[in-house]
């Protein structure tokens, strides 16, 4: 990657007229936050912005999303990605652009990260000459707990594409910078639903009752086992229940009860052991206590998420490329945690590296956590994220380009 043209793009990014689009943009998208597969305005907003760049672009692909194209149409063909959802959560930032969706709020970043990526659609179209191969803009619904990601794959939009970028921004790592790392940076995820059914009755008569809330209660205890004394040390696992939920009076036993959490792992073989043994878990002590227990995994959402491991190669690849556009000082090696991303799907499929872009300003008290009520974005981070797609993009064509080329006369 030439170091003129990454300096050129980042330039390009930071102007006053293209800097103050992007915010606009990500702006609007704040002020309106749509949950998974509801992002109907959020679509045509983008639709209508690709629309005034002459980009073409595939929809509607799985409900909301969008699927452009930049360059000759021809391989190889590279992807970027953006996610478009917002979550349910009441923002408590008082600012002018802050939602007016009552319960709904860009609290993850979303909105940045379709701002970000319509920037790149910017650049790259002013430079689609240049393109050896085709880039793919990706802007995917649902990532938020419907595995979006899945269902764009399975529409077969993104069938040609040989590698992809995406991009989240992280309120850990300060404004300017990127991170991220090689092979596994996020855990596999599952979510598990159980509904533990006895035989209700009046609390004074316990001995008449098959009691749900205390089956469900040694099934909670039990579950904590399974990483404490099930899996080895050396290996990360978690098994966590959040949802309880039974009962409608203090004096009366009910005839059900239903227990949530999630469990993650970063192998897939501790991910399928986690999910075998939390059914055979709850199953068994609803037994014990004279109940029944059916255990539901929701895999038709595309549930158990695979575990996201970014490609090695494409990684120092776009590595290289970040330490040339914001030098090397401000590209950071991302900490493996046990969160979790549909991205991962992409991963599975094809060569795929996801990098994060730094927000962390505390003036801007932009350091809260992602899917605080407090989150807040510092948007000068925009132009790095622009850049970083579209200088990551052309230097992927180039370099593969030159192999093909190399290739075919061999």
């Amino acid at each position: 990657m030439e170091e003129g043209l990454s300096r050129e793009l980042l330039e390009s990014a930071r102007g006053r007229e293209f800097f103050e689009w992007m915010k606009g943009v990500r702006r609007k998208i704040h002020q309106h936050p749509e949950l998974g597969f509801e992002e109907h305005k959020t679509s045509q907003l983008i639709r209508a912005e690709l629309d005034s760049l002459e980009i073409g672009y595939q929809w509607p692909v799985a409900k909301t999303g969008v699927v452009a194209s930049i360059g000759s149409g021809a391989q190889p063909t590279f992807a970027l990605r953006a996610d478009m959802d917002a979550l349910p959560l009441q923002e408590l930032v008082d600012w002018e652009y802050k939602s007016k969706i009552d319960g709904k709020m860009h609290a993850c970043g979303h909105d940045s990260h379709v701002a970000m990526l319509l920037g790149a659609a910017k650049l790259l179209q002013a430079r689609r000459g240049m393109l050896k191969g085709t880039v793919k803009l990706v802007f995917q619904p649902g990532e938020e707990g419907y595995a979006g990601a899945y269902h764009m794959l399975k529409e077969g939009a993104l069938e040609d594409v040989k590698g992809m970028l995406g991009l989240h921004v992280i309120p850990t790592v300060p404004t300017g910078g990127i991170a991220s790392r090689a092979c596994p940076l996020l855990a596999g995820v599952g979510l598990f639903s159980a509904t533990i059914r006895g035989k209700g009755g009046h609390a004074a008569n316990p001995h008449m009752t098959k009691d749900p809330v205390l089956a469900a209660s040694f099934a909670i205890l039990a579950l904590q086992q399974i990483v404490s004394r099930e899996t080895d040390p050396l290996e990360a696992g978690v098994v966590t229940v959040g949802l309880v939920d039974g009962g409608q009076a203090r004096n009366v036993i009910p005839e059900s009860l239903e227990i949530g959490g999630t469990f993650r792992s970063l192998t897939s073989q501790g991910l399928l052991y986690l999910q075998h043994r939390i059914k055979e878990v709850i199953e068994t002590q609803a037994t014990v206590h004279g109940c029944e227990a059916a255990v539901d995994f929701m895999e038709e959402r595309g549930m158990p998420h695979p575990v996201m491991v970014n490609d090695e190669t494409l990684y120092e690849h776009a590595n290289k490329v970040g330490e040339i556009l914001v030098g090397k000082p401000n590209v950071e090696l991302l900490p493996i945690t046990m969160g979790a991303e549909d991205f991962s799907f992409y991963t599975k499929k094809f060569p795929a590296v996801m990098f994060t872009v730094g927000i962390k300003n505390e003036t801007l008290k932009s350091d809260y956590a992602l899917h605080s009520p407090y989150f807040f974005v510092d948007e000068e981070a925009f132009p790095v994220g622009a850049a970083f797609y579209a200088a990551v993009a052309i230097s992927y064509l180039d370099r593969h380009a030159v192999e093909s080329e190399t290739h075919s006369i061999l």
